[in-house]
Formats: structure tokens, C-alpha cells, sequence
């Protein structure tokens, strides 16, 4: 039995190793984790002499504890494979990673296939074992470990979708290969037998259940977290045990893949991390599952490297040949895969083009590492498994690891270098002479303002600063970004910027406490989209991408039904509260883009595609203060409300930066800056509360605003408030169309909307009707109503109207003046001016609302010939 002090000491023995690796490792110009192979290999024979020899036994225990260390196959799966699964997602873009959806798939599942079979069928001739042996061998060879080519390529710094694909490939491929060996393992020892229909039908439903089981349980964590009081120790405590629920639920009472479910939740959490967690516990959150990937993949590595002089026991040359074998067999099925498989995706358009380089460089950097070596443990520790076979797959599979890490790993560096991947693309190299020579400029300057305030003698101010201006010089020099970069690649780099920092703004936001997170989550949702826009289609999909995001999303829509149909007020009022509160964030986003405009990106662009720039950007603001406005003009009272909040919220989050500075600076004391803090905090509970908000309100001045109801009666003017509805609508919205029966008339509050009759086109505007002679005499629509801007209606009832008009004989000649009149303006006809209350028009502050936004096609014709 080991002893317990001998094993902690081996622990911490071995962390004093780990750490001492990371510098070894960078000095010798190679992964870290073929340097924790090599020493872990090293301390097995190392522990093994020290047992054997005569001339000490003092350190028998120790030797004895690392030899037999408490870590078998279970261990390593069910302790460390979690982990190491779901922080190496948490890591991973998940936006970028959709993209590659794929060839990812393709390279985790297919890839695994044809490895498991090149391997199964080219051993049985050879070795003279029975396919099944032969296709465990493949399964448990077949999955790769990113670690140590993840770390070369952080080292040289190569594209990031190059990186992208290795990380994707090996959060899936350990799951395909696992159930794989698991169905040869029942295979082998029970003698049950399966077609390759029922292994990918497995596959398959394995797959789809732990995505799943891993979606819905990140998901229940991330609605948990607003309840644990943003501690941050609490957050990072119940993502821990994530990873393992998800781990074991789905592997062990389920029936699905255990690392998929893991996978999956770590994915979850980084798609929606950012929106839920408050940015100080988001970072802190990353840093400490960094540190845990770290521990757990070093320790996985060292105690698995320490197990190769055990499983290479009785090696012999022959087995040497049945791993050459076995290496050429995984090349050339990884080969096919890449060269022949990822090509036929690209033709069909289901994948992007990857190049010939990525995927040589891919091909050679199919490491394996510590999976690989549990699951051969896994075998050697089965009792029914005879050892011949035991001895057969723990020698293959170990050799294989060794010739990857040792032969591959060692030499991918050089490999990456002559294939040119680490250099920059062509736009950012020249990207980097043009921010330079600003950056330089800058700091030349600065260094004038330091010296005047820290007194620095002027000879070296003076020397520091010529050597920034020879270095702006050579970069200006070398500077190639107006020939390397054509306007329209300025346009859209600059788009993919200013997507970029209205990301990190909206971050910076979050940390004013009283936004929702649900309104974060989305913003943060569609700013990625306008990212993706940016880089895919231009300004084109940029600008798409930020005119959908202004529209009402389906619940929004869903609330409006109730509202109109059911008059069920609850939902509409939220969302309303939740709209008004977006509108109100983009509008500040705005405005913080216009400053980093004016300050950061005109001088990387030039002035002239600056302009061009600055008019998209203006379109956008465009479309974005129409919305507002088409919501201020009834809410006015509220908005100013939200704006006063949110100003004394960001009021709030400047005192408390003032106070921790304080702190900093020694100026107060601990004690008086928790006193402060509590205060503030006080403060910031009575500005996180809600504001009240009520859909009638204001309605009922809107109300006698409108000219067919000037004069009646307050009660039937309340008669009528109840009885109207709101309907919010975006630019290009059919409201009606030509030929269905009229159900309801729309009195224009803002915004316009345009009525075509045949081939004539007649704008609408606030004050204007449309469906009001069709509702009174039962006809249908005479043409296709279409909303030309944001617009804000009020709706009243076919059976509504037909009611207020027979109760109220005095309406019937202003209907009709009403009617006149615009289809006075629908034939192009000069319009009378009405005499008394029969004026067709709302009598409302022309100066309250903004001129209605050009119509949908202009504005898309724009786009494309922009």
C-alpha cells in the first residue's frame, strides 16, 4: 500500500517539475508537453533504478509512490478529462468555431473512422491478431492531443484559423474514439458483435445526447448565476462542477458521450459567458480554468509519461516494424481525410477554403499524447483481456505516442516556419507599418508631457524621443498600406474595427450595475453577427447586419399579437421597458464610436476613406434615432426617466474608480474605503430598481391629438384609449395588403408609411389613416401597405370604428373629409385646405418628430452600389 506522505511529497514534487518545465521548454525551442513526456519517461526509469539498486533505501517510498502512483484509467478519465475537456472549449472562439463547423465535424468524426479502419485492416496481415485487436489499436491511436502543437503555435503565433481547427478537432475527436473503444472493448471481451450501420447510429445518438445534456445544463447555470450575488468565488466554484455533472450524467446514467456533454457546456458558457458574468468575474473566471487546464494537462501528461518503461515492457523489433505500420496506416487515412475528403466540403460549400499549407501543417501535427496512453492503460488493467493482447496494444499504442511526440513534435516548429505560417497576411503586415508609425508619434509626444510633470532632465527626454522618431521614421518607410490595401479591404477592416470595440464598449458597460443581461447577451449577439457581416459582405453586411438588429425580435412580435388581439398588456410592457433601454445603449455605443472615429481611425485610414466610412456609420445612427424617436414621441417622460438613471449609474461606476484609486495612492485607508464602498453600493441597489412603465401612457393626449376625435366627449375619448392598441413597426413591414379583407384602421403617430394603389405610390405620414372607408363599409384593401421607417400606430378595431361612428353621428362628414383629402393626394391633386375640427392631419409638434427615413430600396441600392 503507498504511503500517504510519500504520494504528497511525489505531488508535490512533481508540480516543483512542472513548473520548472514552461522555461526549459522555451529555451530548447519545443512544446511543453514533449519536454513533460521526456521527463516523465525519464522519472519512471529514474524511480525504477532507485528501487532496483543496492546502495540506498532511502528513498524506496518515494520511488515506490511514483511507480505506483493512486492514478489508474478511471482516474484519468473521469478526474481529468473533464477538466482539461471544458477548459480547453472555454478557450475557444465559439462564433469563429461555427464557421468551421464542418471541417471540424470532419476531422473529429470521419478522420477517427478512417484511422480506426487504415489501422484495423493493415495490422491483421502483419501482427496475426483478430480485426477487433487490430481496430482497438486504431481507436485508441486515433485521437490527437492539441496540447503541444496548440503551444508551438502560441510560440511562432499562426493564423488563428489554423489554431481554430486543431482546438475544434480535439474537443470532438476524444469522444468519437472513446465510444469507438468502447464498443470494441465489449466486442473483444463478450464476443458481441456490431455492423458499422449500428456503430454510426451509436455515434451519432451518443453525440447528439451529450450536446445536449451539456447545452441545457450550462444553460441552467448561467440562469443560476445572477442568483449567487456576483461573488466571483461562488461563479467560478459552480462551473467547476459542471464539467463533471455533465461528464457523468451524460456517460454514466445516460448513455451518451460524457466529453461531448463536457464540450458543450464549456462552449455554452464562453458563447454566453461575457453577457452573464460582470467582466471582473469573467476575467477572473478565465484565469483561474486557465490555471486549472494547465495543472490538470501537465499532471495528465507526467503521470502518463511515467507509465511508458511499465508498458514497454518485452519491446522488441518487431513490434518496432508493427509501429512504423501503424504510423504510416494514421498518416495516410489523416491524409485522405485532408487531401481528398476537405476539398469535396469546399466544393459544396459547406466548408471555406483551406490552404494546401494549414492543412500540410495539420497533417504533421497530429500529435497524441495522454488519452491515448489511459486508454492502452484502460486495457492492461483489464482482467479478462489476455495479455498477449495486453501486451500487443499497450506496446503500439505507447510507441505511437512516443514516435509523435518525439519525431512530429519536435520538428513542427520548423515545419510551421518553411511553410510560412507564422508570417503576417499581406494587410496586416501592412497594417502594423501604418499603426506603428502613429503609435511612435504618440509616445514621442507624451514623453514632452512626462517630462514637464516628472521633472525629467531634457538631454534624455530629448535623446529617448529622436529614437522614436527614427523608429515612426522606418516604419513610414517600410509603410506599404496604401498599395497593399485597396479602399474597399480599408472599409471593411475598418468596419471589423469599429464591430470590435463597440464589443469591448458594450463590456465596459456591463460593469454599470442595472443593465439586464438578458439585453447585454443580445446586444453582444448581434454586434458578433455585424462583425460577421463586416468581414463576409463588406459594408453591405455590416449595415444589414445593424438594420436587423433595430427590429423587433419574435418576442417582441408574440407581445404585440397578445396586446392587439387579447389586449394582454404584461408581455408588450417588457418588452417595450427592454427596447427602450437597447435603443438608448446603442444610441451611447454610438457615440463612443464617433469619438474613437475621430481619434484612433482617421489617421490609419486617410481622409478620404475615412468619409467613407464616417457616411455608413452616419446611416447607421440614422436608422437608430428614427427608432428612438418613434418611441419618444408617446414615451417621452420615460425615456428621459432611463436616461437619468443610467447616467446616475455611470455617476456610480466613476465614484467607485475614484475610490479604489484612492486606495491605490495610500490617500484613505482600508477601513474607510470598505465604509465608502458599502455607501455606494447602497446607492447603486436604488438605481438598479426598474422604472415603472405603463403602455397607456400619453395615449390619451395622443388621442386628442388626432382631428376625427378632436372635440368628443372626455368619456368617449377615454372609450376610445381603451379600446386602441400600439403597433411598432420596422422599415419594409407589409401592414396590409392589396385585396384581403380590412380588419382594423391604423392612425399614423410617427414615422410614414408608403400605399401602393395599382402602379401609383402615395406616402403616408403622421397624421394619416389607412384602412378607414374599408372598415365602415365592410370592402377590402385597395392596395399594399408598406411602413417606410420605425413607425408607431395606433390601431382601432373594424367593429371598434364601426360602433364610435354609428354611436357618434358628428364623426360621419369628418370621415368623409378625411377620405377626401387623401384620396385627393392619391390622384396627385392639390389637397383643400378642411375647414374646423374635420382637418385630416394629427395636430401635433411638427418639431417632435424627425422626417421619415428614405424607403427600404433606396436605401438597399445604396448599400450595394456602395
Amino acid at each position: 500500500m503507498v504511503d500517504l506522505p510519500h504520494v504528497l511529497f511525489a505531488i508535490a514534487g512533481l508540480l516543483v517539475v512542472i513548473s520548472a518545465v514552461q522555461p526549459i521548454a522555451r529555451r530548447l525551442m519545443l512544446a511543453d508537453t514533449v519536454v513533460l513526456a521526456v521527463v516523465g519517461v525519464l522519472i519512471g526509469i529514474g524511480a525504477t533504478a532507485l528501487l532496483e539498486t543496492t546502495l540506498t533505501d532511502r528513498f524506496d517510498g518515494i520511488a515506490w509512490a511514483l511507480l505506483h502512483f493512486p492514478v489508474d484509467s478511471e482516474v484519468f478519465l473521469l478526474v481529468f478529462l473533464p477538466v482539461l475537456v471544458f477548459g480547453e472549449s472555454l478557450s475557444v472562439d465559439v462564433r469563429q468555431l461555427a464557421h468551421d463547423a464542418a471541417p471540424v465535424l470532419m476531422l473529429a468524426i470521419v478522420a477517427v473512422l478512417l484511422t480506426t479502419a487504415a489501422i484495423g485492416f493493415a495490422l491483421p496481415p502483419i501482427a496475426h491478431v483478430s480485426l477487433t485487436v487490430s481496430l482497438m489499436v486504431g481507436a485508441i491511436v486515433a485521437t490527437t492531443d492539441p496540447s503541444a502543437v496548440l503551444s508551438v503555435f502560441r510560440d511562432i503565433g499562426v493564423s488563428g484559423r489554423l489554431t481554430r481547427l486543431v482546438a475544434g478537432e480535439s474537443l470532438l475527436n476524444d469522444a468519437a474514439a472513446i465510444a469507438i473503444f468502447s464498443v470494441l472493448l465489449d466486442a473483444l471481451i463478450w464476443h458481441q458483435h456490431t455492423t458499422p450501420l449500428a456503430l454510426l447510429m451509436l455515434l451519432a445518438q451518443s453525440f447528439a445526447g451529450g450536446m445536449v445534456v451539456g447545452v441545457v445544463l450550462a444553460r441552467l447555470v448561467l440562469a443560476a448565476v445572477p442568483l449567487l450575488g456576483e461573488i466571483a468565488a461562488g461563479e467560478v466554484t459552480i462551473t467547476l462542477a459542471l464539467p463533471y455533472i455533465a461528464y457523468l450524467l451524460s456517460d454514466r446514467f445516460l448513455g451518451f458521450s460524457g466529453v461531448v456533454a463536457a464540450a458543450a457546456a464549456g462552449l455554452t458558457i464562453r458563447a454566453y459567458g461575457a453577457s452573464t458574468f460582470r467582466p471582473r468575474n469573467w476575467a477572473f473566471l478565465l484565469g483561474v480554468w486557465g490555471q486549472l487546464n494547465f495543472w490538470a494537462g501537465s499532471m495528465v501528461f507526467v503521470l502518463a509519461s511515467m507509465l511508458v518503461p511499465r508498458l514497454l515492457i518485452g519491446f522488441s523489433w518487431k513490434d518496432a516494424e508493427l509501429i512504423g505500420v501503424t504510423v504510416l496506416a494514421a498518416t495516410a487515412a489523416r491524409g485522405v481525410v485532408l487531401f481528398a475528403l476537405m476539398p469535396m466540403l469546399e466544393a459544396t460549400r459547406l466548408a471555406n477554403r483551406v490552404s494546401t499549407a494549414i492543412r500540410l501543417t495539420m497533417l504533421w501535427g497530429g500529435l497524441r499524447g495522454a488519452i491515448t496512453l489511459a486508454m492502452a492503460l484502460a486495457v492492461t488493467e483489464h482482467r479478462l483481456i489476455p495479455d498477449a493482447t495486453k501486451h500487443f496494444i499497450a506496446v503500439l499504442a505507447t510507441g505511437f505516442v512516443l514516435v509523435t511526440l518525439l519525431v512530429n513534435g519536435t520538428t513542427l516548429r520548423f515545419v510551421v516556419r518553411a511553410l510560412k505560417l507564422d508570417r503576417l497576411p499581406p494587410i496586416d503586415e501592412a497594417l502594423r507599418h501604418q499603426v506603428l508609425a502613429i503609435a511612435f508619434d504618440e509616445v514621442r509626444d507624451q514623453l514632452g508631457e512626462a517630462a514637464d510633470e516628472f521633472g525629467l532632465p531634457q538631454h534624455a527626454v530629448g535623446s529617448v524621443q529622436r529614437v522614436y522618431v527614427s523608429r515612426a521614421e522606418a516604419e513610414t518607410a517600410a509603410n506599404s498600406f496604401d498599395a497593399a490595401i485597396s479602399d474597399r479591404d480599408r472599409i471593411k477592416l475598418a468596419l471589423i474595427t469599429f464591430a470590435s470595440r463597440e464589443r469591448s464598449i458594450l463590456l465596459d458597460m456591463f460593469q454599470v450595475r442595472g443593465l439586464p443581461r438578458g439585453t447585454m447577451e443580445m446586444l453582444l449577439r448581434t454586434t458578433d453577427a455585424m462583425l460577421d457581416g463586416a468581414r463576409n459582405e463588406g459594408r453591405y453586411g455590416y449595415m444589414r447586419a445593424a438594420r436587423r438588429r433595430l427590429r423587433p425580435g419574435p418576442g417582441f412580435r408574440l407581445a404585440q399579437w397578445l396586446h392587439r388581439h387579447f389586449h394582454i398588456d404584461g408581455p408588450l410592457t417588457r418588452r417595450m421597458m427592454e427596447r427602450f433601454e437597447t435603443l438608448l445603449i446603442l444610441h451611447l455605443v454610438t457615440l463612443a464610436l464617433d469619438r474613437f472615429m475621430r481619434r484612433r481611425m482617421e489617421p490609419v485610414l486617410g481622409a478620404r476613406v475615412a468619409a467613407i466610412v464616417d457616411e455608413i456609420l452616419a446611416r447607421r445612427r440614422t436608422l437608430l434615432q428614427d427608432a428612438i424617436d418613434t418611441l419618444r414621441v408617446q414615451y417621452h417622460g420615460y425615456a428621459e426617466s432611463l436616461e437619468t438613471r443610467l447616467t446616475h449609474q455611470f455617476g456610480l461606476q466613476l465614484e467607485r474608480r475614484e475610490y479604489r484609486q484612492l486606495l491605490e495612492e495610500n490617500l484613505i485607508s482600508d477601513e474607510l474605503h470598505g465604509r465608502l464602498s458599502q455607501a455606494l453600493e447602497r446607492q447603486r441597489g436604488r438605481t438598479a430598481r426598474r422604472l415603472r412603465f405603463h403602455l397607456q401612457t400619453g395615449l390619451s393626449n395622443r388621442v386628442r391629438q388626432i382631428a376625427l376625435f378632436a372635440g368628443l366627449p372626455e368619456a368617449v375619448l377615454h372609450d376610445i384609449s381603451m379600446s386602441l392598441t400600439m403597433r411598432f413597426t420596422v422599415p419594409g413591414e407589409v401592414l396590409a395588403r392589396a385585396g384581403r379583407r380590412t380588419r382594423s384602421v391604423c392612425f399614423i403617430s410617427s414615422g410614414a408609411v408608403e400605399l401602393r394603389i395599382g402602379t401609383e405610390d402615395v406616402r403616408l405620414a403622421p397624421g394619416d389613416c389607412f384602412g378607414l372607408p374599408e372598415c365602415l363599409e365592410g370592402g377590402r384593401n385597395p392596395g399594399t401597405v408598406r411602413s417606410v421607417s420605425f413607425c408607431h400606430l395606433l390601431e382601432l378595431s373594424r367593429a371598434e370604428m364601426q360602433r364610435l361612428v354609428a354611436d357618434n353621428p358628428e364623426l360621419a362628414p369628418r370621415v368623409r373629409a378625411l377620405v377626401a383629402a387623401q384620396e385627393q393626394r392619391a390622384h396627385g391633386e392639390p389637397e383643400e385646405a378642411p375647414a374646423g375640427p374635420a382637418a385630416p392631419r394629427l395636430l401635433v409638434d411638427e418639431s417632435a418628430d424627425v422626417p421619415a427615413m428614405q424607403d427600404l430600396a433606396t436605401l438597399e441600392r445604396n448599400n450595394q452600389s456602395g
